[in-house]
């Protein structure tokens, strides 16, 4: 990779509750390059969206992102910008793109006057104007009859087309970086699959870079260059889409590969990870994983894993970089144990 368009570096974003401190993002790390589809997938609770939120700085209170955290995004640091140089850059070089559209759009306002919204903020552009601009991208984004549909309000279009009117605010400044996250939950598969074609098509002939937060691997696979694995506030591995499907190093991902559904598949149950991710108020000493792997031993109790070189771009955090010779003994994991012991 060239120089990064956005770079992560050891990124600690903690809320403080009265039930203890909840690192929800505790040391992440990893860069996105110019034009790169980086996927960033786990399990609910593993911090993506935390991260998200981290990058565009929009976490408050009782969150709030630790000194030390390091965000560059086009050579500035973030985290040294003043609250009007972040809303420079939110909207106009970041934009984002929420999983619940009903929920991103102000139901009191009409279709033209969101999507226009950006374009008069960020490039002071008049009523007029602002109008003929979100048109023009309800155009992009296929939307039929887009002057009909600028005066309409959100509730009076489907899950989908909604989808659609956030990806075209998202895109109205043509930004650098869009991340989206979980941009397809509440649609069924059939628009889903067009909303990732949608995005994945504007995004390719704009020359957007795109951080994908999802998951679901399948879709990792379809449109992503790389992917990182995050779990319990970290991240566990990452990769080339097509290395990692090929040869998952961390016993997490294998969990999650092997929960994927398969055409044709010969088993007829999936499987499944056992156990739950750990509270962010008490990740375990060592390992965060260990509870819920096959492979852990001593070791994983006492020791954090740094995430090693496992070759090519390829990082994972696990001991058995070191020891691989673990593998050939695998045994039902604590949680499984435990789960098994109080049946």
């Amino acid at each position: 990779m060239t120089t990064p368009l956005l770079e992560l570096e050891n990124l600690h974003t903690y809320f403080y509750t009265d039930t203890g401190v909840a690192r929800a993002v505790d040391g992440v790390s990893f860069a996105v390059g110019v034009g790169e589809t980086v996927g960033v997938v786990g399990e609910s609770g593993c911090g993506k969206s935390v991260t998200a939120l981290s990058i565009l700085r929009l976490v408050r209170p009782p969150g709030r992102i630790e000194a030390g955290s390091v965000m560059r995004f086009e050579g500035k640091d973030l985290m040294a910008l003043d609250e009007e140089a972040m809303q420079h850059i939110r909207g106009n070089r970041i934009a984002m793109v929420f999983q619940e559209p009903m929920t991103a759009l102000n139901p009191v306002f009409t279709i033209g006057d969101q999507i226009g919204e950006v374009a008069r903020v960020h490039a002071g552009m008049n009523k007029r104007q602002a109008l003929a601009k979100a048109v023009e991208m309800l155009k992009l984004v296929g939307i039929p009859a887009p002057e009909q549909r600028a005066g309409e309000y959100p509730h009076q279009l489907s899950g989908g087309m909604r989808q659609r009117v956030v990806i075209a605010m998202a895109l109205v400044m043509n930004p650098a970086l869009v991340i989206a996250d979980e941009p397809t939950t509440a649609l069924d598969v059939t628009i889903q699959a067009q909303i990732l074609e949608l995005l994945a098509d504007l995004t390719r002939r704009l020359g957007t870079s795109v951080l994908l937060i999802t998951h679901d691997l399948g879709v990792v696979a379809e449109n992503c260059t790389r992917v990182i694995v995050m779990y319990a506030g970290e991240v566990v591995e990452e990769a080339a889409t097509s290395d990692l499907f090929a040869r998952a190093h961390h016993p997490y991902t294998e969990g999650l590969l092997g929960a994927m559904p398969r055409v044709g598949g010969e088993k007829d149950r999936l499987a499944t990870i056992p156990g739950t991710v750990p509270p962010p108020t008490n990740w375990p000493k060592g390992c965060r994983f260990r509870d819920r792997c096959p492979y852990s031993w001593e070791r994983c109790e006492s020791e954090h894993p740094p995430l090693y070189q496992i070759g090519g771009g390829h990082t994972s955090r696990c001991h058995l970089a070191e020891e691989p010779e673990r593998r050939q003994h695998p045994h039902p994991p604590l949680a499984a144990q435990r789960g098994a012991t109080a049946a």
